[in-house]
């Protein structure tokens, strides 16, 4: 059996992501907080692990990884579980979507949520901006053939990340008014399911998310730490 891992996390972060899988594949895990309001996502202990200075890292019995995506893959392989074989039909379409996930769609979403950081002048057009690429993401992987994925009842990698991508858009980031997920019945539909299942819900507790995280979010609440 695999020794524990550690996740090291803050509640609702890209961590989430992490924990959901986790949660998933029945992997015993160590939930270390990282404590954002004393930014040490930044101090020189977490910097060893990501020198990036962003959160998740796992910690495996092979070192330590960074990166959600490659994070959610590594975990797959582990339980063979979570991502079609590799020599499965349906891993080419699998491993696009968990790529366009981490590549596209997630970093969309930090611009919106931390515009300073990308750009030095004005971070409300660079806002408006976003909202109309974020819109038409999701009008693509509504409309995706191929994202299959999306209307089954069972754990996928690129499910486990692409809920907390859902939730975020309603709550952080400026005014939320523009975000409203029955826009894309598909996706509000893939979030009502995933919510039910035995092991976000674990997750949603253990992160202090509410009854409906995914497709009706509030604020958290988490038992330590905080989201921003």
């Amino acid at each position: 059996m695999m020794s524990k891992l550690r996740l090291h996390y803050a509640p609702d972060n890209a961590s989430l992501c992490v924990r959901l899988a986790l949660e998933e594949l029945d992997l015993p895990y160590e939930a270390v907080l990282v404590d954002r309001a004393a930014r040490a996502q930044k101090s020189p202990t977490y910097l060893a692990l990501n020198p990036n200075g962003l959160i998740p890292v796992l910690e495996t019995p092979q070192g330590a990884i960074f990166e959600t995506g490659a994070i959610l893959l590594w975990l797959a392989e582990q339980r063979g579980a979570q991502m079609p074989a590799i020599d499965a039909p349906r891993r080419g379409a699998a491993l696009q979507w968990l790529i366009w996930l981490g590549n596209t769609l997630h970093p969309t979403q930090r611009m919106l949520f931390y515009p300073a950081q990308y750009t030095d002048g004005d971070s409300a057009a660079l806002r408006t901006m976003t909202r109309a690429r974020l819109t038409a993401q999701f009008d693509m992987l509504q409309a995706a053939r191929d994202a299959d994925w999306l209307d089954v009842n069972a754990a996928t990698a690129q499910g486990c990340y692409l809920a907390p991508l859902l939730r975020w858009p309603a709550l952080y980031g400026g005014a939320t008014d523009w975000f409203e997920l029955a826009r894309w019945p598909r996706l509000r539909t893939f979030a009502q399911r995933f919510e039910e299942r035995p092991a976000a819900q674990r997750a949603a507790v253990a992160e202090g998310l509410g009854q409906t995280p995914f497709s009706a979010p509030q604020p958290c609440n988490p038992p330590e730490g905080s989201a921003t």
